[in-house]
């Protein structure tokens, strides 16, 4: 534990319900987070410092780029910097009738390319502490629904940039990436607050005859931060309690 007291995380997307458990869990492990959100911190939230930042304009603009990374490096004050876990996501859904251009780039500079060009201009400062990056992926990624057409491309995506990434910098930094099924949120409870029954099915399709906590995912992501898990490298890990193994048969329904 007294290794990793002075090495920093950065989580972005940390004020959603997986980014704060992600936060607790890597505080709790001795990491000093360095937490990101578009909106203002939430409360009682365990990290070091808190970025107020829009993904998507560090992608598109390059001095407000500059900005963010010159004010994480101030808060890294020389520490190594030991995980980038590119959290942040946004899921635009639309038919293919209406699904637009600015719905598509917003998707894709948030899920996609704000991860990238975080690995790349934090990259000297991750090789230097032979750190890892984490990006948070989706089971969209691989199966989907429609109206998904932006989100599940832009996970598919993801997922092909950690393999590529793994292999150009094996050796210099690990990538790996986690795609969860229905994680247990406020967001995702929300969303059957008028539909009790939705959800126990939803539960129930399951096999392991749950939904995943935000609090099990956290710590996955800190099993792939430690150093102990040096040979995870370009690896994609379903995290989806068994349903991407379940063929769906109309006959049942």
């Amino acid at each position: 534990m007294a290794e990793t007291k002075s090495r920093c995380c950065i989580v972005t997307g940390a004020c959603g319900g997986i980014g704060q458990a992600l936060v607790r869990e890597l505080d709790a492990a001795g990491f000093a987070v360095i937490a990101t959100d578009n909106a203002a911190p939430c409360v009682d939230l365990p990290c070091r410092y808190f970025v107020c930042v829009d993904l998507a304009r560090t992608v598109e603009d390059p001095s407000e780029a500059e900005r963010v990374f010159s004010e994480i490096r101030s808060h890294l004050d020389g520490r190594p910097l030991a995980a980038l876990i590119n959290n942040a996501a946004v899921q635009i859904l639309g038919d293919v009738e209406t699904l637009g251009r600015k719905d598509w780039r917003r998707t894709l500079d948030v899920n996609l390319l704000a991860p990238f060009f975080w690995t790349q201009a934090l990259l000297s400062e991750l090789e230097a502490a032979h750190g890892c990056v984490v990006n948070i992926g989706s089971i969209h990624a691989r199966l989907t629904k429609r109206r998904f057409a932006a989100y599940a491309t832009s996970k598919a995506a993801l997922a092909a940039l950690t393999r590529s990434l793994a292999i150009e910098l094996g050796g210099r930094i690990r990538v790996n990436a986690i795609e969860p099924a229905a994680i247990d949120t406020p967001m995702l409870r929300a969303g059957f607050a008028d539909d009790p029954v939705g959800l126990k099915v939803l539960k129930a399709y399951h096999p392991c005859g749950a939904i995943g906590s935000p609090e099990a995912l956290g710590c996955l992501v800190r099993m792939l931060v430690e150093q102990e898990s040096v040979f995870a490298n370009g690896t994609v890990l379903n995290f989806d309690g068994g349903i991407s193994a379940c063929l769906h048969d109309p006959d049942l329904l």
